[in-house]
Formats: C-alpha cells, structure tokens, sequence
C-alpha cells in the first residue's frame, strides 16, 4: 500500500486543457458570438476559394478568437449547417485556407485523410504491388507488426531466394 503522501491529485485545470493538437477542430463552437461580416469581410477571393486573410494555424487552416477556433467551420456553420462532434470538414478545393462553405463537405476523419495525398492514403488506395501483382485476398499478406500489406506472390520469391543464398 502506498503512503497517502506520495499519491498526487491530478489538477482539475488538466482536464479542461486540450488532449491533442486536432481537439480544437472538434470542440462545439458557439457561433453566435461571431458575424458574416467578421468572417467574411476577412477574406479575398481568388478563382472561386474565399481565402482567409486572418491569423493561420502552422497547418495551413484560418483561426479566429482567443482560443483559435477553425474558422472555416464558423463559415460553415454560419451559412449552412452545425458540424456534428464526431465529424469534420473536408476542402474539397485542397486549399486549407479556403473558408467557401461551397468547397467544404462534413465526412468523418477517416473519408478525410483517405482523400487526402498522405502516404497512408496513397498506399491505401493501391490496387496493385509494385511487380504489377494484384492485392486481392488471396495473393496478400497483412503483416501484424506495422500494419502493412505485402504481395504474397513477392513475398514468396524473396524468401526463396533468401533461402537459396544462405544455403550457398
């Protein structure tokens, strides 16, 4: 049993504090504190995105207030529809700092990142090896430690020729 002492009360402070860097586009935003003037007097058009001209997170994104809320969700919920929680806005154009409610659709993360030009998304869309073999449930082979596929009709020739060299 531990002494009463050495057990630490965590801080009722931390659990107001943000747990990721992505929480802030999630939290619900009251947008009756802001106006589409505000928002939208703050921008400049370029082709048909409505680039936002205001303070910019590192990632590229448009943030307004004290606490830096997205604004292209403020625009988006101003002109259209509230965002659901659990859900996120996707930029169609591809520019991050384009607040068009247009150009904006609600999709959960994981359809974002999938149409996104990630790595993961990339690999993820691929449908066949490098070799030009088909990735079908058959020929592939889904390794447990990274997460990762593997053509198993690849996999095969470089564990036969693997083998064939340390015999000699």
């Amino acid at each position: 049993m531990q002494h009463q002492s050495s057990l630490r009360k965590t801080p009722s402070w931390r659990f107001c504090r943000l747990t990721t860097k992505y929480e802030a586009m999630y939290r619900a935003i009251d947008t009756s504190q802001y106006n589409a003037q505000e928002i939208f007097g703050n921008t400049e058009v370029i082709d048909s995105c409505w680039k936002w001209m205001g303070s910019m997170y590192k990632s590229g994104y448009g943030k307004i207030g004290k606490r830096g809320y997205p604004v292209h969700r403020i625009a988006y919920q101003l002109v259209k529809n509230e965002v659901p929680r659990d859900m996120c806005l996707d930029h169609l154009c591809k520019n991050r700092d384009c607040i068009n409610p247009d150009h904006l659709e609600v999709v959960t993360l994981v359809d974002n990142v999938m149409r996104g030009d990630s790595q993961h998304a990339i690999n993820a869309r691929k449908t066949h090896c490098k070799n030009g073999h088909e990735f079908t449930t058959a020929n592939t082979y889904r390794r447990r430690d990274r997460r990762t596929r593997e053509c198993k009709t690849c996999r095969n020739g470089a564990v036969s020729k693997y083998i064939a060299k340390k015999e000699g």
